[in-house]
């Protein structure tokens, strides 16, 4: 067993992510589509501490095709750890080796979109859509679960039908330069994240089909997927999830319209839960996360530009790095973090125009 620093400033002797272990309550990043690549967790994390973070979501059959991009969307670094992987589709078998695909890389955990409102994801009956099928979504969490199990057993990449040799040989390389303690075969467990209803809210007999699949976690939207993102989040519906699972070995943390650290801790302590999962609260401020969040930005007014300068540059190294650059998503992040101060509104419209970190330090010299 290895050291390591948790989130709180413990010491955890854990080299895996045991979810009842984990500080309460739990206060994770949610996944983002188009938000929480690797810069982004890497940024939260550094500044923010949240416990848990997860990639964005990707999909179990881009694994036996051979996409070329798929290693780069699942890639992290050390500071990000526990780190979960974020999968969606609809085909058990598929989850089966991309759970092996994923404890190869080394992820602590494996997450199954259950709540993506996507019309393109949705109607192949996959994220929200599952909620519609409820012993499909079963069989999916029992295949990842068994994907674990049999790498636990000793299966590798070389065990994966049809997996490309170029990621074959990519995955080996990633493996190896693990360190030590997570090289080890060890326990990696299945989680969900999912909404509280299809069409109308019905938290209580989906969360318990859930539940006799026995996921470590259930992270619970409190919207509906006809809901998408409008309205506000439904936490007595996640409340009655929490409910539905207590006594079981099922952890719930809840998700929607989080606000802070101060507002995190109050619902989970209100409405009966493990903890929750904070999302576009995070977006352009990782601070969400701390509980001394006031007393930093009052120390630094401008704090949360040159964190994001930092999050540019390492954008730029990480995630647009290529030919052409790909600085373009980054300047969403860039207008998220201008906001709150006098001539944020000017600033914000220079930022997303910007096409590299050394055009965002120009714009951000006066500030910082």
């Amino acid at each position: 067993m290895v050291e390591r620093a948790s989130t709180n400033g413990l010491q955890s002797t854990q080299p895996y992510l045991d979810w009842r272990r984990l500080p309460q309550p739990i206060l994770g990043l949610a996944p983002m589509d188009g938000v929480t690549d690797s810069a982004c967790r890497h940024i939260q994390k550094k500044y923010g501490k949240p416990a848990l973070v997860y990639t964005e979501f990707v999909a179990v059959e881009r694994l036996q095709v051979g996409d070329w991009a798929l290693l780069k969307d699942l890639h992290y670094d050390e500071s990000q750890r526990p780190v979960i992987a974020q999968i969606y589709g609809h085909e058990p078998e598929r989850f089966l080796w991309m759970a092996v695909f994923l404890c190869e890389l080394g992820f602590d955990g494996i997450d199954i979109n259950m709540g993506c409102p996507a019309a393109s994801v949705v109607h192949r009956g996959s994220g929200a859509g599952l909620i519609r099928t409820p012993k499909l979504a079963q069989e999916i969490v029992r295949a990842a679960r068994r994907g674990v199990e049999l790498w636990r057993n000793g299966a590798t990449v070389h065990d994966i039908p049809g997996l490309p040799a170029h990621l074959l040989a990519q995955v080996e390389a990633r493996r190896n330069a693990l360190p030590a303690p997570f090289q080890a075969r060890r326990p990696v467990p299945v989680s969900v994240k999912t909404r509280i209803g299809y069409e109308r809210p019905q938290a209580r007999e989906w969360i318990s089909r859930l539940l006799e699949a026995e996921p470590a976690a259930i992270a619970v939207h409190g919207r509906t997927l006809h809901q998408r993102y409008r309205g506000a989040a439904d936490w007595e519906q996640i409340a009655a999830a929490a409910e539905t699972a207590r006594g079981s070995c099922t952890l719930v943390l809840g998700n929607g319209d989080v606000r802070n650290y101060e507002d995190a801790v109050q619902r989970a302590a209100c409405y009966g839960l493990d903890g929750a999962l904070i999302g576009r609260g995070a977006n352009g401020n990782p601070l969400v996360f701390r509980p001394d969040a006031e007393d930093l930005l009052a120390a630094e007014p401008h704090l949360l530009l040159r964190i994001a300068l930092e999050h540019a540059q390492l954008h730029e190294e990480t995630i647009s790095k290529g030919h052409p650059p790909r600085f373009l998503p980054m300047r969403k992040h860039l207008g998220w973090y201008a906001r709150g101060f006098p001539g944020a509104s000017y600033l914000r419209r220079n930022l997303v125009q910007t096409s590299s970190a050394a055009e965002v330090e120009a714009l951000l010299a006066p500030y910082i």
